[in-house]
C-alpha cells in the first residue's frame, strides 16, 4: 500500500496487477489507485464511442437496504419513486439533506421485495453509509462493498462482445434492468447501466473472479475492437453526455432542481428527506441553474473557472474539457437563472482572458440513429 496525500492508505482494486501488466498510468482517485489511461485518453474515448471499452470501477461502493421495512426506508431516503420498481429493475436518484442539498447521486436495484442494492460514489461510501443508517428506521443497512468488484463494458459493440460469454439473454434486457447469471464462468449480476451514454453493461461479481473475467473479456473482445479504458476517458465520455460528477457538478450545496435533475424528483410520491425544501424552492423559483456551455474557441474550460456576462460574474464552471467528439471546449456551469436560457452568450475566464461561449442544449453529444 502506498500513502495518499491525506496520509491514508491508497486502496487497490482486485485488478491492480492486471492494470500494471497492461502499462496503465495509475493515479490516486477518491482514495484508490486507479488507471487514468492505458494508451491515451483520446484513443480510449473514441474506442468507446465507436466500438467498446472495458472499465474497472471496483472503487464504487455497494450498500444494501433490506428487511420488511426496506421499501419504506428507500422511499424516505431517495427522491425517486422506489415503489415503482419490480425485482430486477433499477433507478437513478439522489439522496438529499433536509435543506434539499445532494448527499449523493446513486443507482439502486430492487433485488427482491425486501432487498435494495445501492451503488454509491467511492468518495461518499462512508458518508452515505452513516447517512442511510441514521435515516433508514427499522430497515437494516449493510455495507457490501468488499463483496463486489465492478466492471463496466460500454460501447455500441458491448452486447455482441458479452453475449458469447454468458447464458443470459442480453437483447431483451432493457436499460436500467438487471439479470443474475454467469459471465465467463463466474456468478455475476449484469446491469444494463453505465456512465458513458453508450449502450453497455455493468457487471457485479466477486473480487476473486474479477481478474479472470477481465482478461477473458479483453481477449474475446479484441477482434471487435475492445480495449481497457481509464478514468480520463470516463470523464470526457460522461461530460459529453452531461452525466454529473459528484463533488464537481453537484454536492450538498446543490439541489437536484438546480442541477437539472427534476426528472428524478417525485414530489407526489409522499414524504422523503428534503421534500419540503424542494417544494419551497420550486414554488419560489430557482436562482441558479446548471447549464451546458459550448466554447467558440480557445483553451478548454476547467472546473472553477469564472463565467461572465458582459464582464459581470454570473457563475462558475463545474466541469469542462475539450470534447474529443466535437473538437471544441464544452463545460457544465452553474449560472444565474437569468443567464440560463438556450442561446445566451456568455464568457469563460481562462488565464485572465475572457473567451466567448454559448448556452446550448444538453447533452452535448446525442445518440447516433
Amino acid at each position: 500500500m502506498s500513502e495518499a496525500v491525506t496520509g491514508q492508505p491508497v486502496r487497490r482494486t482486485p485488478l491492480h496487477a492486471a492494470h500494471l501488466r497492461r502499462g496503465a498510468r495509475m493515479v490516486e482517485f477518491a482514495g484508490w489507485a486507479m488507471p487514468v489511461y492505458y494508451t491515451g485518453i483520446l484513443d480510449e474515448h473514441r474506442a468507446v464511442r465507436e466500438r467498446a471499452g472495458l472499465f474497472d470501477v471496483s472503487h464504487m461502493g455497494e450498500i444494501e437496504v433490506r428487511g420488511a421495512r426496506a421499501l419504506p426506508a428507500c422511499q424516505r431516503l431517495v427522491t425517486n419513486d422506489a415503489g415503482r420498481l419490480v425485482p430486477g429493475a433499477a433507478q437513478y436518484a439522489v439522496l438529499c439533506t433536509p435543506s434539499g442539498g445532494i448527499v449523493d447521486d446513486v443507482i439502486y436495484t430492487c433485488l427482491a421485495a425486501d432487498r435494495y442494492l445501492f451503488c454509491v460514489n467511492a468518495s461518499n461510501e462512508e458518508k452515505d453509509l452513516r447517512w442511510m443508517r441514521d435515516q433508514a428506521g427499522e430497515a437494516e443497512v449493510v455495507n457490501r462493498s468488499a463483496e463486489f468488484a465492478l466492471l463496466a463494458l460500454q460501447g455500441p459493440r458491448a452486447a455482441a462482445i458479452l453475449q458469447p460469454l454468458t447464458g443470459l439473454a442480453l437483447a431483451p434486457l432493457r436499460s436500467f434492468f438487471v439479470a443474475e447469471g454467469e459471465v465467463a464462468g463466474a456468478r455475476a449480476l449484469v446491469s444494463r447501466t453505465g456512465y458513458t451514454g453508450e449502450n453497455g453493461f455493468e457487471i457485479y461479481l466477486a473480487p476473486a473472479d474479477a481478474e479472470g473475467v477481465w482478461e477473458r473479456l479483453l481477449s474475446s473482445g479484441a477482434a471487435a475492437g475492445l480495449v481497457p479504458v481509464g478514468l480520463g476517458a470516463r470523464d470526457t465520455l460522461r461530460l459529453e453526455k452531461a452525466l454529473l460528477l459528484y463533488g464537481n457538478d453537484i454536492d450538498e450545496d446543490t439541489t437536484p432542481l438546480e442541477a437539472g435533475l427534476d426528472w428524478v424528483v417525485k414530489l407526489d410520491k409522499g414524504d422523503f428527506i428534503g421534500r419540503d425544501a424542494l417544494v419551497r424552492q420550486r414554488a419560489e423559483g430557482l436562482r441558479r441553474r446548471l447549464v451546458g456551455l459550448r466554447m467558440d474557441g480557445g483553451a478548454p474550460p476547467r472546473h472553477g473557472y469564472r463565467v461572465l456576462r458582459d464582464g459581470r460574474p454570473v457563475g462558475v464552471v463545474t466541469s469542462g474539457t475539450k470534447s474529443p467528439t466535437l473538437g471544441c471546449g464544452i463545460a457544465l456551469a452553474m449560472v444565474e437563472r437569468s443567464t440560463a436560457e438556450i442561446g445566451t452568450r456568455l464568457e469563460v475566464e481562462i488565464r485572465s482572458r475572457q473567451h466567448p461561449a454559448q448556452v446550448v442544449p444538453l447533452p452535448f453529444v446525442r445518440k447516433r440513429k
